[in-house]
């Protein structure tokens, strides 16, 4: 079965690089499955998981939005952050979706509604992708 580089890059590492078979990624257009030999193309993220699909087998990775570029035998997703499962803090991202639903539902007028709601995205999709390790 014929495979393709995967390099998912945040600003502060390397995430992952494997040859894989296909991925899944959410783009702002919706959902997009990506094969080896996939024409070119450049798109936004939304904040979801990362499906791979690599010898037979299923991983998801926590990306936080960002863009992806798709080669003809590369993949490079850019990242604003992005976790494998064993990376999650899990504690951490339950707090974190804690804090943004007390934001979003208090009736304060300082609330930035769009910085919440992006935090509670970004937990769910952690808290996502570490349950289905």
């Amino acid at each position: 079965m014929s495979t393709f580089l995967l390099e998912i890059v945040t600003p502060e590492r390397k995430v992952f690089a494997e040859q894989v078979n296909m991925i899944v990624v959410k783009g702002v257009e919706g959902e997009l499955g990506i094969l080896p030999n996939h024409i070119p193309l450049v798109t936004p993220l939304k904040v979801a998981p990362v499906t791979v699909k690599q010898n037979g087998k299923e991983q998801y990775i926590a990306v936080n939005g960002g863009f992806m570029e798709v080669r003809k035998d590369k993949v490079v997703i850019l990242a604003e952050s992005a976790e494998l499962p064993e990376q999650i803090d899990v504690e951490r991202a339950r707090e974190a979706k804690t804090r943004a639903e007390q934001r979003l539902t208090s009736k304060q007028d300082q609330v930035d509604f769009k910085r919440a709601e992006l935090a509670l995205q970004r937990a769910l999709n952690r808290l996502d992708v570490y349950g289905r390790k």
